[in-house]
């Protein structure tokens, strides 16, 4: 690949990252006033590690997140089947896997992840909680957008084998 053809694949990653982060950014600005922004100031007084530990730790959470909501996803889909079947949801590993990335959340002070994960834990409106994960994925993006984008590849990738 020449100088050209990889100056032509950063604009267009760029421009990719760029929209993804304006339809980010609208998404979280429709639950969350529009002041908030993460500062990872407060997870390193409290916790007492360094800058560089907690942007690594964001950026795990990031692609963990990412990952877990495609399974919450699917999981609210098999309970919209259930109800459409008219049975019983049982929303325990549901819970258990927003309960995990909640505990990352709040020791890391991402303060919009832990609201969402927080109403995944006790809502039980399907619709509701499709629109939080919408949310959480919006918010986690505009967190660490690179990061995102290249998790969201990363996943696309995997799921065309």
């Amino acid at each position: 690949m020449n100088t050209v053809q990889k100056q032509e694949r950063r604009d267009k990653q760029n421009i990719e990252i760029r929209k993804l982060v304006d339809d980010a950014v609208k998404i979280c600005n429709t639950y969350f006033n529009e002041g908030y922004q993460y500062s990872s100031q407060e997870a390193m007084e409290e916790l007492g590690i360094d800058d560089e530990l907690i942007e690594e730790l964001v950026e795990d959470y990031v692609a963990q997140i990412i990952k877990d909501i495609i399974q919450l996803e699917e999981m609210l889909y098999a309970f919209q089947a259930k109800v459409d079947a008219k049975e019983e949801l049982d929303y325990v590993e549901f819970r258990e896997l927003a309960h995990k990335n909640l505990g990352v959340a709040r020791n890391l002070r991402i303060k919009d992840a832990v609201v969402l994960l927080g109403e995944l834990m006790k809502k039980d409106d399907l619709e509701y909680l499709f629109g939080c994960l919408e949310t959480l994925r919006a918010c986690a993006i505009r967190l660490k957008p690179v990061y995102a984008y290249k998790t969201i590849k990363i996943i696309e990738v995997k799921n065309t084998f």
